[in-house]
Parts: structure tokens; C-alpha cells; sequence
């Protein structure tokens, strides 16, 4: 609930943001334009999102006769959690690491990684998948993609408000914001606002999906386990994804330094595993 909460807040946040940035620069007409645009955008991106991430990393169907464990262990988690059984993939690679996408539980594909199939025990793997039949029960990827249709809009209006500083638009707005350098000092903050907005978003929704793997499983020991492997197995075989993609898996991909970590997706592993195992008393 708590998580659930942040989430709305954060999305009212970005909201706010882009109703008092519209109407600075140019009133209810050009919050709409760039909000229609943005809508546009990232339209075809939340229908089709499932088809273009899975084409992405050559995931292939899988069947019940092809791998009954994995998939007969999808249904019965699936079942548990109250949703339809989605769709099982599997992605051909060595690296260990596992996603769920789909629009809404009806049209919902899990994809597991030829590694994490390797290393993980079957009490682990199922801590990995009750994990991302719970971003589908929570509706996660509907989520990430309002946040990121909201920063579209925000985009899109910085960069109007940026080109129409330097063409000489902003000269009568000097009072509100210092003239034309304050405005492309705006028009660059906002956006960087807007993106810290959506990390703290999909963070949240990764903690949100911890507790409730937890919770389908009645324990938040397996996924903690499932964690601590999964992190050390990046460490040494990182997954070649994209940073577009890498919010949807289970753990950060992309590996790199201090800047890369404060702005990743995901928040530290070391800090899931302390919730989960916090949960332990609640059993």
C-alpha cells in the first residue's frame, strides 16, 4: 500500500510539473499539443511493447511439452497470484536474468534467460517468477508507460520552451524567469526533473513486486537467494541489453560506475534482499 501510494505521488508530481511548465510557457494550447504528441509517441510503444522486447533479445516460445517445469511452475504461481497464465519464453543467453512484459495480465509474456535456468534452485526460480507475474497483477508496464508519456509531454515542451527562447519568444516573460537564459536553464532542468521522477517510479515498482512475490509465496527467502545470486552472476556475465530495456528485468543489466548506479532502475540489490527478508517475521 505504501509503495502503491508513492507511486500515485509521484505520478500526481510529474503531472504537476508538466501543468505548471505548459502553462508558464504557453498556456492550456501548448501543454495539449505536447501532450497529444506524447500520447502518440508512446502509444504504439505500450501496444506493441511485449512483440518488440521479445524480438529484441530472440526470445522463443515455449510449451508445456518443451519445458514442463518452468511452465507448469508459471501456471501454478500465475494461479496463485489470480491472473491469467501469461505467455513462457525463453532467451537464448548465458547471462542470468528474466522480465515480464505485456500490456495487461491478459496479454502478459514472462521470459527467463537459458542462464538463470542454470544457477537458480527451483525454490529460487520461483521467487524470480513470482516476481514478474507480479509486475503483470500490478499492471507495471501500463505504469511505466503513463510515466513515460508525462515525460514526453515535459520534453517536448522544454524543447519548445528552449527553441523559443533562443528565436526570441521568451522577451516577454523576462520578469517570470530571468529572461532567455533562465528559460533554457529551465527547459534543461526540467527534463532531468522529469527523469529522476521516473526512476523513483520504476524503483518503487520493483520494491512493489518484491513484496508481493513475497506475499504469492508466503516467504520472501527464495527471491532473496534468487537475488544474491543474480547479482553476482552480473557482475561477472552482464546481459547485452539495451538501456531502454533494462528496467523491465528482474536486475540492472547494464553495469558501470557511481553515476551509472544513482541513476539506475533499479534500486540496490542489497537494500531488496534487507526488505525481503524484514518480511520474514510477518509469515
Amino acid at each position: 500500500m505504501a509503495n502503491a501510494m508513492k507511486t500515485t505521488l509521484l505520478l500526481g508530481l510529474l503531472t504537476g510539473l508538466i501543468l505548471w511548465f505548459g502553462q508558464f510557457f504557453g498556456g492550456s494550447h501548448g501543454m495539449a499539443v505536447a501532450f497529444v504528441l506524447a500520447v502518440l509517441m508512446n502509444f504504439g510503444s505500450y501496444w506493441f511493447s511485449d512483440k518488440i522486447v521479445l524480438a529484441m533479445y530472440r526470445a522463443r516460445p515455449v510449451t508445456e511439452h518443451e519445458a514442463p517445469e518452468l511452465y507448469n511452475m508459471v501456471h501454478n504461481l500465475a494461479t496463485k497470484a489470480g491472473i491469467p497464465m501469461p505467455r513462457v519464453y525463453v532467451i537464448p543467453s548465458d547471462a542470468a536474468n528474466a522480465f515480464a512484459t505485456g500490456r495487461s495480465p491478459n496479454h502478459a509474456a514472462v521470459a527467463v534467460t537459458e542462464g538463470i535456468l542454470r544457477i537458480m534452485t527451483m525454490e529460487e526460480l520461483e521467487g524470480v517468477l513470482a516476481h514478474e507475474l507480479s509486475h503483470v497483477k500490478n499492471r507495471d508496464i501500463l505504469i511505466s508507460s503513463i510515466a513515460a508519456t508525462l515525460a514526453g509531454v515535459l520534453v517536448l515542451l522544454a524543447d519548445m520552451l528552449r527553441w523559443g527562447a533562443m528565436f526570441g519568444m521568451a522577451r516577454d516573460r523576462e520578469d517570470n524567469a530571468g529572461g532567455v537564459v533562465g528559460l533554457i536553464a529551465l527547459s534543461i532542468l526540467a527534463p532531468i526533473a522529469a527523469m529522476l521522477i521516473q526512476l523513483a517510479i520504476s524503483r518503487t515498482r520493483e520494491f512493489e513486486a518484491d513484496a508481493s512475490a513475497a506475499r504469492i509465496l508466503g516467504t520472501g527467502e527464495p527471491l532473496a537467494r534468487a537475488l544474491e545470486k543474480l547479482e553476482f552472476a552480473a557482475q561477472r556475465y552482464p546481459l547485452p541489453a539495451s538501456a531502454q530495456t533494462a528496467h523491465m528485468f528482474i536486475v540492472n543489466p547494464l553495469r558501470g560506475d557511481f553515476l551509472a548506479r544513482l541513476f539506475s532502475t533499479h534500486p540496490p540489490v542489497e537494500e531488496r534482499i534487507r526488505r525481503l527478508r524484514s518480511m520474514e517475521w510477518r509469515r
